[in-house]
């Protein structure tokens, strides 16, 4: 009796324990559900009986709960990231780009994913294309006066054709190293001479952005030319960038300019692109600035040992005549070039990375900043060993 009387009490207590458990986890449950759901996410659509996995990229501020339209790219990626796991084409161009500078892109953005062996210019891929974007418009409050179309490399072939095939969709549509001649179908060239005015009389006036490096050797500069020329003889709205010394991979620079996100967003469809004065713009944009010649004097002052933030690494800043360079403290040196008597470059380096100079109230150099689009880090000039009374105070 005594073992039957201690099960039950077992039991009771046992019963007691899912009801406590059951009730937290849909309290869980439900602030889960209720949490905001942002940045990337994994998404699946079915075409034809066949699901495909993709992104789409919602802001911090999106809201499934107010009736706020929000402005919504279509986003093609290039060859390299073809897959069917939905995420590869997150890592290079324009969601590279939204990780490193969020505040810049308060778009939805739709991510397809082109499975292997296809291309973006198969005409089933421009239906999964236009499907995903159809799914994500209608669920994540897209804005049909603010949609906008951009690819890269074989994303940008893809972009084309969409454009021409939906030329009413789109309010802007910029394509980094792209073109109509695609690589896979050599025989396109032979239209050369009538090719591009079609595309540019079935496009009309939606604005459009070009980049393209000037040594890429995968798709030539070539095809950008032609159809800048026919789309601004055709009286369309064309930019072209030709980004100097940069070959095929002219897509991170091109998504990193901060222009690029307010140019779309300063077009919509109820602007009427058709009535738009005919526009087109053609730039080199230099690799690097020209550089300026710095007396011997700044470089005397510039010369000397700098520590970063942790007090462990030392660069050393040195000039040969009139040439600067750095030193790092594996031995590595590089040339550096004056931008202004405030900012040094690297001519053979990075070309947003600057190295600000900072002096005190009597002009002695007292840091050098390093700064690029996404941070500084802040290195302390060093006193000369055995000259304590030159030690600088900030």
């Amino acid at each position: 009796m005594l073992r039957w009387i201690r099960f039950l009490a077992l039991g009771t207590v046992l019963s007691l324990l899912p009801v406590s458990a059951g009730a937290a986890a849909r309290a869980h449950e439900t602030r889960h559900e209720s949490a905001q759901e942002t940045g990337f996410l994994n998404r699946r659509i079915e075409v034809d009986g066949v699901t495909h996995r993709f992104q789409v990229y919602l802001p911090e501020d999106w809201r499934r709960d107010d009736d706020k339209l929000w402005p919504i790219i279509l986003f093609l990626h290039g060859r390299g990231e073809r897959g069917s796991e939905g995420m590869w084409q997150t890592q290079i161009g324009l969601p590279a780009q939204v990780r490193d500078h969020p505040e810049r892109w308060p778009f939805v953005i739709v991510m397809p994913q082109c499975p292997l062996p296809d291309h973006w210019t198969d005409p089933r891929m421009l239906e999964i294309a236009m499907a995903a974007l159809d799914q994500e418009s209608a669920e994540f409050h897209g804005d049909p006066e603010r949609t906008y179309l951009t690819g890269l490399s074989m994303g940008g072939y893809g972009a084309w054709e969409l454009a021409r095939q939906y030329p009413h969709r789109w309010a802007a549509i910029a394509i980094a190293a792209g073109g109509i001649f695609w690589s896979y179908d050599p025989e396109r060239w032979q239209e050369s001479s009538t090719l591009p005015a079609e595309y540019a009389q079935a496009i009309g006036h939606t604005p459009i952005w070009l980049f393209h490096g000037s040594d890429d050797n995968v798709v030539a500069p070539r095809q950008d030319e032609l159809l800048y020329d026919a789309v601004k003889t055709a009286g369309g709205h064309i930019r072209f960038w030709v980004y100097e010394g940069l070959g095929h991979d002219c897509w991170t620079r091109a998504y990193n300019e901060p222009e690029l996100p307010r140019w779309l967003l300063s077009h919509r469809l109820t602007a009427k692109p058709e009535f738009l004065p005919a526009a087109a713009e053609r730039l080199v944009i230099p690799r690097h600035p020209a550089a300026i010649k710095l007396s011997l004097a700044t470089l005397d002052s510039l010369a000397g040992e700098y520590r970063e933030p942790n007090g462990h690494g030392v660069m050393t800043i040195f000039h040969q005549g009139d040439v600067l360079y750095e030193k790092d403290q594996y031995g590595s040196i590089i040339e550096l070039a004056a931008e202004s008597p405030t900012a040094l470059f690297f001519p053979n380096g990075a070309s947003l990375l600057r190295l600000l100079i900072e002096r005190d109230a009597q002009g002695r150099v007292t840091a050098l900043v390093f700064h690029d689009d996404r941070h500084e880090e802040r290195w302390e000039r060093q006193a000369p060993a055995g000259h304590p009374a030159l030690a600088l105070r900030h």
